[in-house]
């Protein structure tokens, strides 16, 4: 057989050209595959923007003003805050430091531009949340239209995950800002972050990036999908980018039991834990185990029991538990506050060598915050006395009112009264507390009589009379 030979540079030509056919035939298969991937990108991603939209559609301003009593008088005070529609009846999820009892005017303005009324229907400081109502009758009456977002899981995020934080910073209108998971299980516990109140004891806090200025306050934080993971609630003053929202999982169950009711009911047993953290050595405990008591509220059913500081809870219910760092107490606080009040809880504790069984009876959680009133014409503003407040004070009984505050040059900061003062009795008869102030309140306005008032300051008793 003859073999015709070729030229090493037609070879080389050849190879060339092969080898350039096969790189636009790559190029071509590339291409094809470029677009088929966009293809499915644009078809898995459309439902999202649509949910997207959807979401904001559903995310709402609000403009409230309240009745505040501070310096001795009462006045109006305004805010804008964010809020979410979470139900087709118009349920709108907020903070509770957006929304308070005291709220007088509460105005919502949709996404159409649109401004309807609300009404609180719930309030619950522990977890900083506030349940309202559109006025579905007006809403009815005008026609006008919203939507509603749908709750995704909190349980499921990761840290790096991407989420979005929508509201209305400033008052400004809906802003959507970008950021990631930072955190999912951040503890942060704040004793008086709302007028006094207490927040953060039952839940950690979901951390992110994403810009919350003032005004995003109630918004929604949500996934990719447009699925609200988070209620937008604070950041941390002085630094950037630490922004905290509450978790799905909690602001979920606070929801329902605000509609149901229009409060969370909890148990109390009036401990305060410390954080292990890697003391098991010190107290000689196992692994990951137990629960340190950093105080015990004076008169509580823990102290009633004989629970003292320093004591470690082992089990409660013959559950045990790790109490070991601060973002393991919140949900060890919130097991303790889901059994029903007046129930009898069982728990182990370990003092020094010894090992024992307590029975506590829980009782209804209480803030240390109690009702206020402004009396004008003493230029005083109260507050009820909290059975907790009377704890953290060690009076002798949750009876009578404190004051918060006296307006210069009326009768109440002439006779002396300071912010703190406890006032116990009036014309020598005690005072039960802030009904029966309004009683005498009353009576003085119909006939204006000195009233003498006995108060108690740092342990001291003193009189103070108001002068007509």
């Amino acid at each position: 057989m003859l073999v015709k030979k070729v030229p090493p540079s037609i070879m080389l030509k050849n190879s060339i050209r092969r080898a350039g056919s096969d790189r636009a035939i790559g190029f071509r298969f590339a291409g094809i595959a470029w677009v088929l991937a966009a293809c499915a990108v644009l078809a898995t991603s459309a439902p999202a923007v649509a949910s997207f939209d959807r979401l904001l559609e559903a995310v709402v301003r609000i403009d409230v003003r309240e009745t505040s009593f501070e310096g001795g008088s009462s006045r109006l005070v305004s805010g804008v805050g964010s809020g979410v529609i979470l139900s087709k009846d118009g349920l709108v999820l907020t903070n509770a430091h957006v929304v308070s009892p005291q709220a007088v005017d509460i105005w919502i303005t949709l996404s159409s531009l649109e401004r309807v009324r609300a009404e609180l229907l719930g309030w619950d400081h522990w977890t900083d949340l506030a349940l309202l109502r559109l006025d579905m009758e007006n809403v009815k009456e005008r026609k006008l239209r919203y939507s509603v977002a749908k709750f995704g899981r909190s349980d499921s995020l990761k840290p790096g995950q991407t989420v979005f934080a929508a509201g209305t910073p400033h008052g400004l209108s809906r802003t959507v800002t970008k950021g990631i998971i930072s955190n999912k299980e951040r503890y942060y516990r704040d004793s008086t972050g709302i007028r006094g109140y207490e927040t953060g004891f039952f839940n950690t806090w979901l951390q992110t990036d994403a810009a919350i200025n003032p005004g995003n306050s109630g918004g929604p934080l949500v996934d990719t999908d447009g699925r609200v993971i988070g209620i937008n609630t604070r950041t941390y003053l002085g630094a950037d980018n630490l922004g905290f929202a509450i978790p799905e999982k909690t602001a979920r169950q606070v929801m329902q039991a605000l509609e149901r009711q229009g409060e969370v009911d909890r148990s109390y047993i009036g401990i305060s834990p410390g954080f292990l953290q890697d003391m098991e050595a010190f107290y000689e405990l196992e692994a990951n185990q137990g629960l340190l008591i950093n105080s015990v509220d004076p008169g509580s059913p823990a102290a009633v029991a004989g629970i003292r500081a320093s004591d470690i809870v082992l089990s409660i219910d013959g559950k045990h538990f790790d109490g070991r760092f601060p973002e393991q107490i919140p949900p060890i606080r919130n097991l303790i506050a889901s059994y029903a009040v007046g129930a009898e809880i069982s728990m182990e504790m370990k003092r020094g060598e010894e090992s024992f069984i307590v029975q506590v009876v829980t009782e209804r959680l209480e803030s240390r915050v109690g009702k206020e009133w402004a009396f004008e014409k003493w230029g005083l503003t109260v507050r009820e006395v909290s059975r907790t407040f009377a704890r953290e004070r060690q009076l002798e009984t949750d009876d009578g009112v404190v004051v918060i505050g006296t307006q210069s040059a009326f009768p109440a900061e002439k006779a002396g009264l300071r912010r703190g003062d406890v006032i116990s009795k009036i014309n020598q008869t005690e005072l039960g507390g802030l009904d029966d102030l309004k009683g005498y309140y009353d009576a003085y306005e119909s006939l204006p009589e000195a009233l003498l008032m006995e108060t108690l300051r740092n342990r001291t008793v003193s009189f103070k009379v108001i002068k007509p």
